[in-house]
């Protein structure tokens, strides 16, 4: 298979992953990340004006929620408590504006923007990974971006199958996954987000 890419490391990952990427999304964000903290974007950067400060994602999210852009969080690690209390403040992320999804087994990182950009990588959707550090504080990242229709298909279908909890019944933890696929009719993300 061959494809056009685009190689990225050190600040290119905040201005492809994030500004260029998530935060211009039209219909849809597809984060699959092992860690989640608290990640913070730029003044210029931000959907709308904080008087000059840097903003939460999470503030950014709730805005393209708003915007009626489909969000969704596949992660392993519980996302740090900063985290959680932002999303706490953003009752329309709660309803399901960020839907969430946990599985202790995700390792990968990928954002999916609208079904048709892709990020793969080593950088976690941290503010050391994917954030508005500066050089000097950030961790030593690398991925690459493309708008390859295969690959994407090939990650939105591994994506939507994680998503679904199509491994779950084979899977060796789930006696102590805290959200252990198909159970009732209540879908996972609806249960994660209450």
């Amino acid at each position: 298979m061959r494809f056009e890419a685009s190689f990225l490391t050190g600040r290119a990952l905040y201005e492809q992953v994030i500004r260029d990427g998530i935060l211009k999304a039209r219909r849809s964000v597809w984060i699959a990340t092992a860690n989640v903290k608290e990640l913070f974007v730029e003044p210029a950067h931000s959907l709308r004006n904080d008087n000059g400060r840097y903003r939460s994602i999470l503030g950014a999210f709730d805005d393209l929620a708003a915007a009626g852009v489909e969000l969704r969080l596949l992660y392993a690690e519980v996302p740090s408590r900063r985290f959680r209390a932002a999303f706490d403040r953003r009752p329309h992320l709660i309803k399901g504006g960020l839907q969430l999804k946990h599985c202790p087994r995700v390792h990968l990182k990928a954002v999916v923007i609208d079904g048709s950009w892709l990020y793969l990588g080593s950088a976690n959707l941290t503010g050391a990974g994917l954030g508005a550090k500066g050089e000097n504080k950030r961790n030593f990242e690398f991925g690459f971006v493309t708008e390859d229709f295969q690959l994407l298909d090939q990650v939105q279908s591994l994506y939507q199958e994680l998503w679904d909890g199509a491994p779950c019944s084979a899977c060796a933890i789930r006696d102590i996954c805290p959200d252990p696929g198909p159970q009732t009719g209540v879908r996972r993300s609806e249960r994660a987000s209450k």
